[in-house]
């Protein structure tokens, strides 16, 4: 993407300012009236060259205003050690000051968690979970060994056709179960 000096200033100018005008004046470029310059600058937003540097500086812009996931882990990290100040107004009889607070044993707490959720295995519940895991799976793979070698299994079958060795037709009752 090849751009002049004078478009490249006024891809900046009007980054700065959203005023296609005011960018087009302060590029450099020469304006008659007021009317031809809006004119003219409209036009010069028309160029592929010139849309696509403007799209790819105000992608640079946006991603230095979001912080990344360093960032945030850095912040969390500060605020556990108590190294994070936050800023509480403070009535007094005459006027309203602000002082400088650390974080509370909750605030320490919460962000604890949110570090721990991003590692978790240096959780015992998590540990341990996975143990149980690996375990169960080390159970299948010996079951699914042993049912493949079938010499290591006996088969038990069951069939109907079986006969009592002998009829008891006495029913002999007991006192208490009412027969």
């Amino acid at each position: 993407m090849k751009l002049t000096a004078k478009q490249r200033l006024f891809a900046d100018e009007y980054i700065k300012s959203g005023n296609a005008t005011e960018a087009y004046i302060k590029a450099g470029y020469s304006v008659k009236n007021n009317g031809s310059a809006k004119a003219a600058s409209s036009r010069l937003l028309t160029n592929v060259n010139l849309k696509h540097y403007i799209d790819a500086k105000l992608a640079e812009i946006e991603s230095h205003k979001i912080a990344d996931a360093k960032e945030v882990l850095e912040f969390y990290t500060r605020v556990l050690r108590g190294e994070e100040k936050e800023e509480v107004p403070l009535a007094t009889a005459e006027d309203v000051i602000t002082i400088e607070k650390k974080p509370s044993i909750k605030d320490k707490i919460s962000v604890a968690k949110e570090l721990m959720k991003r590692y978790p295995l240096n959780d015992p519940v998590v540990q341990a979970q996975l143990k149980k895991i690996k375990v169960d799976t080390e159970i299948s793979k010996q079951k699914v060994a042993a049912y493949k070698n079938d010499n290591n299994l006996t088969k038990i079958v069951f069939t109907d056709d079986l006969t009592p060795d002998k009829e008891d037709t006495t029913q002999e009752g007991d006192d208490n179960d009412g027969t």
